[in-house]
């Protein structure tokens, strides 16, 4: 598996193979329907917040097994406060306006959603527009604000990868749990 790494073409090929089982998972998951997002927002909904849980689990278990084997490199981006706070503002709108984040645009737009179709894809092209039509002012600006480097989880809690990793998976298998409990 360790040719992986320095094969760009199969790289793209496994990310639109597993991007299109993502999608298919959340299609069926219920995410890319309205009212369940606009459920999810006013906290009588919380099927999007599970399918997400979900798929975090999953994700961390297969990138942190996959890691171990050889067979994929971690290469966290660096964050700051800032680039956490514009970057929740513009998904909030975003998410708030037309219902839909990134990920069930793309799913609504497989179901044939015109509002998905029209008003997302418009979106996300215009916001990738201006955000990095304003890239250069950002950078040095906000974007700049309580820088905090590419630090992980483990490395946050100073705990091994072979502890955090199964502790977090717990952690959010319990919290799924209560929510499922809940009836929400």
């Amino acid at each position: 598996m360790k040719e992986i790494h320095s094969r760009k073409g199969l790289q793209l090929f496994l990310g639109f193979v597993f991007g299109i089982i993502f999608g298919f998972l959340l299609q069926k998951g219920g995410v890319t329907k309205y009212d369940v997002i606009v459920g999810q927002l006013l906290l009588t909904d919380f099927t999007v917040v599970k399918v997400m849980l979900s798929a975090v689990i999953t994700g961390m278990i297969g990138i942190y097994a996959m890691s171990s084997w050889g067979w994929v490199r971690l290469h966290p981006k660096p964050g700051s406060w800032g680039m956490s706070a514009l970057g929740g503002i513009i998904f909030g709108v975003g998410f708030a306006t037309l219902g839909y984040c990134p990920g069930t645009i793309a799913g609504a737009v497989g179901n044939g959603y015109l509002d998905a179709a029209l008003g997302g894809v418009a979106g996300i092209i215009a916001g990738a527009g201006i955000f990095a039509a304003l890239y250069p002012k950002l950078r040095i600006g906000i974007l700049a604000r309580g820088d905090f480097g590419d630090i992980t989880l483990p490395e946050l809690t100073r705990m091994p990868r072979r502890v955090a990793v199964p502790l977090a998976a717990v952690l959010l298998i319990l919290m799924l749990l209560a929510l499922e409990k809940s009836g929400l």
